[in-house]
């Protein structure tokens, strides 16, 4: 495969660097303006002061992980665009949030989501809630900092420790400078380049294919054009119902009552402004969405008949990075474009990452027990807390690569089954008036056990599914394909 590999030019690595400074720059300059990021409220909440424009930005960028930009194309490549039919789940998945976790935790004015636990139920159950969130977030962050990097290197050699450390020292270092108010306007900025580099590889390999019609026969004869799959049947990997119903709750676990976002909500100037961002998310989520999905019947299009996979031995993650070094041989810049788009989704996850875990560990594990503290001990405190989860991050990652694909696959599931139990802990407290702190617990603890014994055996369990599609372009009827797993796998976007 060495004489099909692809390699970075000078200017390529130029642009990634430029990432890197710009995205130290913001950090810097919040560090160094308003009010110096000398209190826990600046720091860790922008002093509740953020526009709906930003603030909505930063919600998309949060979740919109490196592992969606590289995941989503190689699925579409791979079984066509039943998975498309998430994005149905995105007006519910957000209405609900805007109207009822939102209300309910702005007219708090807690710092963190899991403050509303104990005013609901108890102390316990507000730690239990902490610490769930904690362990799911530090596995989480040290996956999507080391995916994109391996990929890049599986294919064109381009460093992979080196990305690493750069990315996360980098990422360490604007979010403990510049604190809350950094992490949403370097979100904005990386927005921005993700969907740019995004773009710039649908855009020529469109043209490299030969045009918008050519594209379509392919991929209409290649069959990757599916059909609605109303099959009710819960174990297929992709139909509507798994898609539209599930997507519902994974949105409701992201924007509802992940901290991260929660975070973001409560940063804004009054409970409308966050309302407002909120709404503000949907067309920026069904873009991020259709980009990915284009990109993947652009790069199906362009090897059908061929399958790259076979021969360079490559995933279809890898696939992804291999058709953009493809399709962007000779335009110097357009390959570094897309790699800071891949690096901007990766930077903006594990920046809202430590940011949010430095405020949970703060407020609900260290600020009940020192109620005395002062606010300048308890800033330091805080950004010692972002470095130090970081560092962490950093450690996971090398951790990561010890393990091998098969912790990468848990990883990325455990995000899923975490989210759910922690939902339901939320809405047993927002729905349920009778129900009591003993009853969360238990309802948490049986909740996760069942979430993993699911979600690990269905890694460790051949499933029954359908085979992806092949990769020609043979004439056949359009008829719609059901894949294969459960409904755990809505959460390969994130």
């Amino acid at each position: 495969s060495s004489g099909e590999s692809r390699h970075f030019t000078v200017v390529d690595y130029v642009i990634f660097a430029v990432l890197l400074a710009a995205s130290m720059a913001i950090g810097l300059y919040y560090a160094l303006s308003g009010g110096r990021q000398r209190t826990t409220q600046e720091f860790l909440m922008a002093d509740r002061s953020m526009h709906c424009l930003p603030v909505s930005l930063s919600l998309i960028a949060s979740f919109q992980s490196a592992v969606a930009i590289i995941g989503v194309p190689g699925e579409i490549y791979t079984h066509g665009t039943q998975y498309w039919f998430i994005g149905c789940s995105y007006i519910l998945g957000l209405l609900i949030p805007a109207h009822v976790f939102i209300p309910v935790l702005y007219r708090l004015r807690v710092s963190s989501a899991y403050q509303y636990l104990e005013l609901r139920f108890s102390k316990a159950v507000r730690i239990c809630g902490t610490l769930t969130f904690i362990c799911q977030m530090v596995i989480y962050m040290g996956v999507c900092v080391y995916t994109p990097a391996f990929a890049l290197n599986a294919v064109t050699g381009f460093e992979l420790w080196g990305t690493v450390l750069a990315t996360g020292l980098v990422c360490t270092l604007y979010t403990t400078m510049g604190g809350l108010k950094a992490v949403i306007w370097t979100d904005v900025f990386q927005t921005v380049v993700m969907f740019a580099g995004q773009l710039a590889v649908i855009m020529v390999g469109v043209q490299r294919t030969g045009g918008v019609s050519e594209v379509w026969r392919k991929v209409w004869e290649g069959n990757r054009i599916s059909g609605l799959d109303l099959n009710p049947d819960p174990t297929e990997r992709h139909t509507f119902w798994t898609l539209g119903v599930g997507g519902i709750f994974l949105m409701l676990s992201l924007y509802g009552v992940n901290q991260a976002q929660v975070q973001r909500y409560l940063s804004s100037r009054t409970e409308k402004e966050a309302v407002r961002s909120c709404y503000m998310v949907f067309p920026s989520l069904q873009l991020a969405l259709a980009l990915s999905c284009v990109m993947g019947l652009v790069m199906f299009a362009r090897y059908c008949g061929e399958d790259p996979s076979d021969k360079l031995g490559t995933s279809s993650r890898d696939m992804v990075i291999y058709f953009v070094m493809d399709m962007l041989q000779g335009l110097p810049g357009l390959p570094g474009l897309f790699v800071a788009c891949l690096f901007s989704a990766a930077l903006s996850t594990i920046s809202s990452a430590f940011n949010s875990l430095a405020t949970v560990t703060m407020e609900d594990l260290i600020k009940p027990y020192f109620p005395a503290m002062s606010e300048s001990r308890a800033t330091l405190l805080s950004k010692a807390l972002a470095a130090s989860y970081g560092l962490l991050c950093l450690a996971m990652a090398y951790l990561t690569h010890l393990m091998g694909d098969s912790v990468l696959q848990v990883a990325l599931k455990i995000f899923g089954m975490v989210g759910g139990p922690i939902l339901g802990l939320f809405s047993l407290g927002m729905f349920f008036p009778w129900a009591n702190s003993t009853g969360a617990v238990a309802g948490l603890g049986t909740g996760l056990a069942v979430a993993f014994w699911v979600g690990i055996g269905s890694i460790f369990t051949r499933s029954s599914g359908a085979r992806p599609l092949p990769p020609d372009c043979t004439a056949i009827l359009n008829t719609t394909t059901a894949i294969h797993t459960a409904l755990s796998n809505v959460t390969l976007r994130y």
